[in-house]
C-alpha cells in the first residue's frame, strides 16, 4: 500500500490518454459518413455505453486490485473454463485490431504530405513505420512508452480544445439541424462503429494496484476520464460538422479532423493537426504494442496462451512484442479503415457486455448496484447486436471477419486448453 504512486489526477491522465489516443483521428469521418450532421449525438451515444460500462470497472477495479484488469474480472467471475479462456484470447486480439486502427490512421494523416505521390505503396510503408519503430522502441528502451505518454496526452488535450475554441465562431448551425441527421437507428450504428474511441478508460483497472486512496480514487478517475471524453468528443464533432461542409469531410474522410482545423487556422492548421495526429496515432501504438504484449506474457503465464509468450529478457517480452507487431501490420494492410473500426468496436462492445455481466454476477461481492449492471448489460448487447445487424447489410466482410476472430478463439482456447494444459489449469472443456 505505501507504493502507491499513481493520484487521482494521474489515474484520470491513464483513461484519457488511453481514449483520445488515435481513436478519434481514425473514426471521425467514418462518423460523419454515417451520422451526418448528428455525428455529435453517435459520438454521445456511444459514450453512455462507455459511462455504464466504467461503473462495473468502477466496483471491479476497487475489489480485485490487479495488473491483469479485465483477465481477472472475467477469470473470477466465470471461473478458468472455456469460455473465459476464449474471451481473455478476444481482448487480446481486440487490442492487435487497435493497434491496426491507429497505423492505418498514422498512415492516412502522413499521406497528406505526400499527396502528389500516387505510389501505391506510400501507405504501406507508413503503416510499416507506424508498427515497427514503436516496436524497436519497445524492444530497446520500454520505460521511454510511459515516460512520453504524458506530455503525448497533454499535446493531443491541447489541440483538440485549440481545434473547439478557434472553430467556434465559424459553426453553422444549420448543418447540425435534425433535417440533416441519419435516421436514429443509423446513429446508434454509427455510435457503435466509432466505439473503439472510448475503449481506453480500461487501462486504468490494469493501474489499481499503485494508485492512491483507491477506494475513493478508482472510480473518480473511471467516471471523470469517462465524462471528459464524452465532452470533448461531442464538441469536436460538433465544431467539425458545423464548420466543414459534409461533402469536404466525406473527401477527406481518413483525415477529417486535419480538414476541421482549417477553416479557422488555415493550411498551418491543417499542417499541426496532421503532424498532432502522427504523434497521437504513433505513440497510441507504442503504448499498445507495450500493454498488449504484456498482456500477451500475463496470459501465457496463466497458461492461457503458449508458454514461449511468457518469456522476456531483461523485463520486455521480446517475443510478445514481435507477435503482436506483425500480427497488427498484417491485419492493417489487408482490410479497410471501416472493416477495422467495425471489428475493433465490436471486439470491445463484446468485452466490455461479459464484463458488465461479470459485475452482475459478482454484485454482491463488489458492492455493486445489480439493477445497474443489468441496465449496462442490457445496454452493451443492444449495441454490439445493432452494430452487427445494422452493419451486415452494409459490409457483411467485417461481420465475417469479427465472427472468424470469436470463432479461432474458440477453437484456440478448446484445442489448445484441452491438449496442452487442460490438466494444469483444471479447465473443463466438454
Amino acid at each position: 500500500m505505501n507504493n502507491r504512486t499513481i493520484s487521482l489526477i494521474g489515474a484520470i491522465s491513464i483513461g484519457i490518454g488511453g481514449m483520445v489516443g488515435g481513436g478519434i483521428f481514425a473514426v471521425l469521418g467514418e462518423a460523419v459518413s454515417l451520422a451526418h450532421g448528428a455525428t455529435f449525438v453517435a459520438f454521445f451515444t456511444a459514450g453512455l455505453v462507455a459511462i455504464l460500462t466504467s461503473y462495473s470497472y468502477a466496483k471491479l477495479s476497487v475489489h480485485y486490485q490487479n495488473r491483469g484488469g479485465t483477465v481477472v474480472f472475467i477469470d473470477n467471475a466465470f471461473k478458468k473454463n472455456l469460455f473465459s479462456g476464449s474471451v481473455n484470447l478476444m481482448l487480446w486480439l481486440s487490442y492487435l485490431v487497435t493497434i491496426s486502427l491507429y497505423a492505418t490512421a498514422f498512415a492516412s494523416y502522413g499521406g497528406t504530405f505526400f499527396q502528389h505521390s500516387t505510389t501505391p505503396y506510400i501507405k504501406q510503408g507508413l503503416i510499416f513505420i507506424a508498427i515497427f519503430l514503436p516496436t524497436f522502441i519497445n524492444l530497446v528502451n520500454a520505460s521511454f512508452v510511459s515516460k512520453s505518454e504524458s506530455i503525448i496526452v497533454f499535446i493531443k488535450i491541447t489541440l483538440l480544445i485549440l481545434i473547439i475554441v478557434s472553430g467556434a465562431n465559424y459553426i453553422d448551425i444549420q448543418r447540425l439541424s435534425p433535417t440533416h441527421w441519419e435516421a436514429p437507428l443509423g446513429i446508434v450504428t454509427a455510435g457503435m462503429i466509432i466505439f473503439v474511441a472510448y475503449e481506453g478508460f480500461e487501462l486504468i483497472a490494469n493501474s489499481a494496484e499503485d494508485i492512491k486512496n483507491p477506494t475513493v480514487n478508482l472510480p473518480r478517475a473511471f467516471y471523470g476520464s469517462v465524462i471528459f471524453v464524452i465532452l470533448l468528443y461531442v464538441l469536436i464533432s460538433i465544431v467539425t460538422v458545423g464548420v466543414v461542409p459534409e461533402s469536404q469531410l466525406l473527401e477527406a474522410k481518413d483525415y477529417a479532423l486535419a480538414i476541421a482545423a482549417k477553416p479557422a487556422l488555415g493550411e498551418v492548421g491543417f499542417t499541426i493537426v496532421a503532424i498532432a495526429a502522427l504523434l497521437s496515432t504513433f505513440s497510441a501504438i507504442n503504448a499498445t504494442i507495450y500493454g498488449n504484449a504484456r498482456l500477451g506474457f500475463f496470459l501465457a503465464n496463466e497458461g492461457e496462451l503458449p508458454k514461449i509468450l511468457g518469456q522476456e529478457k531483461k523485463n520486455i517480452p521480446t517475443l510478445g512484442v514481435w507477435v503482436t507487431s506483425i500480427l497488427s501490420f498484417f491485419l492493417a494492410i489487408s482490410i479497410s479503415l471501416t472493416e477495422i473500426a467495425i471489428i475493433a468496436s465490436a471486439g470491445f462492445l463484446l468485452i466490455f457486455a461479459i464484463v458488465n455481466i461479470s459485475a452482475f454476477k459478482l454484485a454482491k461481492e463488489i458492492n455493486a448496484n445489480r439493477i445497474i449492471t443489468l441496465f449496462a448489460i442490457l445496454c452493451s448487447v443492444l449495441a454490439l447486436t445493432t452494430l452487427l445487424f445494422h452493419t451486415y447489410t452494409s459490409n457483411p466482410k467485417a461481420v465475417v471477419i469479427f465472427i472468424i476472430f470469436m470463432t479461432f478463439s474458440l477453437l484456440f482456447e478448446l484445442i489448445y486448453g484441452r491438449f496442452v494444459r487442460g490438466h494444469f489449469l483444471n479447465r473443463k472443456y466438454l
